[in-house]
């Protein structure tokens, strides 16, 4: 398995590649803008079929790529069904910090709470993480947890935005803190961290319900 990571955009979003080298197939975690550029250029670089665009959650910052890397890859891009409102909603989102982004394409495919989806021989379990969006979405497997912005090194997403929800939120760290503590977190903005280290020193662990 090889991790690529790539940040920017206006709040300094990740974009996140995840990929099987044995199978030469890989996939996009959010697509938030040109950010995508040098992730693309080291699958092609590499040879891997960029087969999936898995989406956290549908804020602006995070999907504002979604329809260039479909465009140029095929990728099939998976959304939470909960999410689809906020989804297409990003253009207006974007407007609101001053920027423009265009309509976004549909999704291929909706997952659930507990969808185990795959890329090569890699399998991660889809956890719906309700509280900084409706349908925002961990995906948990290989040791790894990518949590979108759910869960933060060191703090936790935003609840005061349309369709958060402070008391989701708690549950959602809740189910994220069962996993081991080794597992390491890759989160949709600033650095990667463990379980066992947000357990043990993450202000808000009062709310891990």
């Amino acid at each position: 398995m090889i991790i690529r990571m790539n940040t920017g955009g206006i709040v300094e979003t990740n974009c996140i590649l995840v990929a099987d080298e044995v199978a030469k197939q890989a996939v996009m975690f959010d697509a938030p803008d040109h950010t995508t550029e040098p992730l693309l250029a080291e699958a092609a670089k590499q040879g891997w079929d960029l087969i999936g665009l898995w989406l956290t959650h549908g804020h602006f910052d995070h999907i504002g790529a979604v329809g260039a890397v479909k465009g140029r890859t095929g990728a099939k891009m998976l959304l939470h069904t909960d999410e689809l409102e906020l989804y297409t909603s990003a253009p207006g989102q974007a407007q609101y910090f001053g920027l423009n982004i265009e309509k976004q394409p549909a999704p291929d495919q909706f997952v659930a709470d507990g969808d185990v989806i795959k890329v090569g021989d890699l399998s991660f379990r889809v956890m719906h993480s309700p509280g900084h969006s409706p349908g925002g979405i961990s995906l948990y497997g290989e040791g790894l947890a990518l949590t979108g912005d759910t869960l933060f090194a060191g703090s936790i997403g935003r609840t005061d935005l349309p369709g958060s929800d402070g008391g989701l939120i708690g549950k959602s760290l809740g189910r994220l803190a069962t996993l081991p503590d080794d597992t390491k977190v890759l989160c949709g903005h600033g650095p990667s961290s463990t379980i066992g280290e947000e357990k043990r020193h993450n202000p808000f662990t009062y709310l891990f319900i």
